[in-house]
């Protein structure tokens, strides 16, 4: 016999893959798929705590500012940008899985490439206005 303690999900994971289903269901069914994903984004951010809210508001702002052609979306019950339908950056907020710091994640399709070894997430507490800055030029970047 095996220990499933050990190998099952969290209950927070379980309900992050239960939201994604429902995300895909849900988006099987849009016919304006950037403005139904908006919508549902900026719901999910409306229901963060306000630390991770403020960032996550501010995140989406910069990226439709610096990638307008990224399209918006929910990704695991978090906020999530996308370009040919692939996720290319997430916000996860620090609360989702009671962590300590928000993140700001890169996936595969964003064009980050910098020689053999660059960071594709970052711990995020608070935005100053370098790190706006910073996060701007990656997420033109990312998007292009």
């Amino acid at each position: 016999m095996t220990d499933t303690k050990n190998d099952s999900f969290s209950a927070d994971e379980r309900a992050a893959m239960k939201e994604r289903a429902a995300e895909l269901k849900a988006e099987a069914k849009q016919k304006d798929k950037a403005a139904a994903g908006e919508k549902d984004l900026l719901k999910k951010i409306a229901e963060m705590p306000e630390s991770d809210k403020k960032i996550a508001t501010r995140i989406h702002e910069l990226v439709k500012e610096n990638a307008p052609q990224l399209v918006p979306k929910t990704w695991y019950g978090q906020p999530a940008w996308t370009k040919d339908d692939k996720v290319v950056l997430f916000f996860q907020s620090a609360a989702k899985f009671k962590t300590r710091y928000a993140t700001l994640g890169f996936q595969d399709p964003a064009n980050l490439d910098d020689g053999t070894m660059w960071p594709t997430s970052f711990a995020v507490t608070a935005l100053t206005s370098a790190d706006e800055t910073t996060l701007a030029a990656l997420i033109a970047k990312a998007a292009s």
